[in-house]
């Protein structure tokens, strides 16, 4: 089906208007709560941890020639004037704001520096990946309110033999440290448009669609 029909699908199922099973399915292991409807933002969340050869802006409140437009070298670092290889990578745009205030106050008082991510790649914890059959598997820089459907929008959809409700979404439990493996409907959501099954992402959600065994 094509993914320019999912968002009439969806709205249909959330209506009840949609024919009798189309909006139905099952799928085996623990599921994921249903996403609320909220629009992905284009830029990064808050929380974005900035990584190699992202865009940087950088702004210095009444000090406009202290600022610049940067991207994050594959060392992790910046360069920009009065300041030398300012480690950049891991760093909130907050924390890498902080930062730039402190080695500016050597020069000027009281600086006001924000940072503002242009372009981003995200590092690998940032980032959510899509393997197995789909039509273009991929590694996608995560974006605030992010959902399962955006991520298949990214990648194309499933590919033609794909076992889409036997996906799995393996993410990393930061308070066990261990792994959690969660079932996706994903053939319920891109063929029959089932919104329930659109699920929340978070940075670092691998997704893994196995191919049909007949």
């Amino acid at each position: 089906m094509p993914l320019t029909r999912v968002s009439l699908l969806l709205a249909g199922c959330a209506m009840g208007t949609v024919a009798l099973g189309g909006c139905a399915g099952s799928a085996s292991g623990p599921q994921l709560p249903p996403a609320s409807f909220v629009a992905m933002q284009e830029g990064p969340g808050e929380d974005y941890v900035i990584g190699p050869l992202d865009e940087l802006t950088i702004f210095v409140w009444r000090n406009p020639e202290l600022g610049a437009s940067v991207q994050v070298r594959p060392d992790g670092r910046i360069t920009t004037p009065l300041i030398t290889d300012m480690p950049a990578v891991g760093k909130t745009p907050s924390m890498l704001a902080e930062d730039l205030k402190l080695q500016l106050s050597q020069y000027i008082q009281e600086p006001l520096v924000s940072v503002i991510v242009n372009k981003f790649a995200g590092t690998f914890s940032q980032q959510v990946r899509v393997v197995g059959a789909t039509t273009k598997p991929a590694s996608i820089p995560y974006r605030a309110n992010m959902t399962v459907l955006d991520a298949m929008i990214a990648v194309g959809g499933l590919s033609e033999y794909a076992a889409g409700n036997k996906a799995k979404l393996i993410r990393f439990d930061k308070e066990s440290g261990q792994q959690k493996e969660f079932a996706l409907r994903l053939g319920d959501l891109l063929r029959k448009g089932a919104s329930k099954a659109n699920v929340m992402l978070m940075p670092g959600d691998v997704i893994i669609i196995p191919e049909s065994t007949f």
